[in-house]
């Protein structure tokens, strides 16, 4: 299992895997439940979610880049920095963010206007360009451009494609397999990343304690005005590093890959994609969009919600168990640790009518409803749920309808995209789409 999974996690699965309601597999030091059931499901992301803390395994690979983030602590520290972060996804609202992305897609649509028409392009390079420029003007108040800037999203690439490597070992109790230099590449580019990250927050932090007023109104100000509600401290130097990496690395990568995914279904789906293009034209004209049409397009945002069903960015959730438990006729020990996968459950043959369709118009229809209420988690749930939901639908709503709105996407023959599971689901071979510009607008 381990070395057909040594590539992506996706590998390791099995038809039988889609029907399961609960699977176990037992490794060297350690016990993994896999569950599907959808009561099981809630019971450990919500009812019972104190019982069932973050693995360590997730945050073993990411603690070079992420230090002691929201992302992996558990208990009293997670519960003191989501308080402290709340505040600070004021500047996330769909109102004030929404200038910040449409400047963004602006500039993303002058880059492919760039391109011969007709050209081949791969849209994952383009979609992790126009997502980590919205979440690093959003965090910092400035576009993504320059030498550092492309050296932080280099690196990210790097590290990313690093991950697996480090953690699957660690999931199958074999550590010794982990290659030194994979591990010293891995850390690097953390250390690469960080610098580059405090070398923004530095300047800005340090004014801030010797208290100069404010010069920009975004997210990393929320956070240096955060305080803890308890005992009044603010975050240190290295907690504010912590989080800013968190929030860049989980605002753009999770976003990247469902838009990549949405372009690739659009392209091999011309009859979904010309429906949508109508809806945009006749909503948009000739004018530039506004907050309030993001609602109105409601097909777009069906594909994109159908792209999360399908390609849920974060394909599976490990959590460890704190107590002996039962679930089905197992006994889960202390310490085993329970995956709860999008991936899976998303795509389970007895939750979802037509599971592995492309099909955007299952959210407009009634039948649906339960499927979506039992099976439907793209942003988790629970005291965990992802905070950046509406702002992430909003932001591909507009990146997609700009899209569409210029270009019609075509596959190209004999490319077929690969998924694999690493921090999100990606394409192993990019995915190479041919953007034609659209005559009638």
């Amino acid at each position: 299992m381990f070395f057909s999974a040594r590539r992506s996690w996706l590998d390791a699965l099995y038809e039988r895997s889609y029907r399961m309601q609960m699977g176990e597999v037992h490794l060297p030091g350690l016990d993994l439940y896999m569950v599907n059931n959808p009561a099981l499901v809630r019971k450990v992301m919500d009812t019972d979610a104190s019982d069932f803390p973050k693995s360590p395994l997730l945050g073993e690979a990411l603690e070079p880049l992420l230090g002691e983030s929201i992302f992996t602590t558990n208990g009293e520290q997670w519960r003191r920095q989501r308080d402290m972060m709340n505040p600070a996804f004021a500047q996330a609202r769909l109102n004030v963010a929404f200038p910040v992305m449409r400047a963004a897609t602006e500039d993303m649509m002058q880059r492919l206007a760039a391109l011969p028409d007709g050209a081949e392009h791969d849209v994952e390079v383009e979609m992790t360009h126009v997502t980590a420029d919205i979440i690093f003007r959003t965090i910092f108040s400035v576009p993504m451009e320059g030498e550092d800037a492309r050296r932080i999203f280099e690196a990210f690439a790097r590290f990313q494609a690093l991950a697996p490597r480090l953690l699957l070992p660690s999931i199958y109790g074999v550590r010794w397999l982990v290659w030194p230099w994979d591990v010293w590449r891995s850390r690097r580019a953390a250390r690469e990343i960080r610098g580059l990250l405090e070398k923004l927050i530095r300047p800005r932090y340090e004014a801030h304690v010797a208290g100069h007023p404010a010069r920009h109104s975004d997210i990393l100000q929320s956070f240096l005005q955060s305080t803890d509600p308890r005992t009044g401290q603010p975050f240190a130097f290295k907690e504010l590093v912590d989080q800013v990496a968190m929030l860049f690395l989980a605002g753009h990568e999770t976003s990247a890959s469902a838009l990549t995914w949405a372009a690739h279904l659009l392209a091999n789906a011309p009859e979904v994609q010309q429906r949508m293009h109508d809806e945009v034209h006749a909503q948009l004209g000739d004018r530039p969009a506004a907050v309030a049409d993001m609602k109105a397009l409601e097909l777009t945002r069906n594909v994109f919600r159908e792209t999360l069903r399908l390609f849920p960015p974060v394909g599976f959730m490990a959590r460890q168990a704190s107590t002996n438990c039962p679930m089905r006729d197992k006994q889960v020990k202390e310490g085993a640790t329970v995956v709860v996968a999008p991936w899976l459950i998303q795509r389970h043959r007895e939750i979802w009518p037509e599971p592995d369709a492309f099909n955007p118009d299952r959210y407009a229809n009634e039948g649906s409803r339960e499927a979506l209420k039992q099976g439907y988690l793209p942003f988790g749930m629970g005291p965990r749920v992802c905070l950046g939901a509406a702002f992430a639908l909003q932001e591909a709503t507009l990146i997609l309808a700009s899209l569409v709105r210029l270009y019609e996407l075509r596959a190209v023959p004999g490319h077929v995209p690969q998924p694999v599971g690493r921090l999100t689901i990606r394409s192993a071979n990019g995915v190479r789409l041919e953007l034609h510009r659209r005559r009638d607008v």
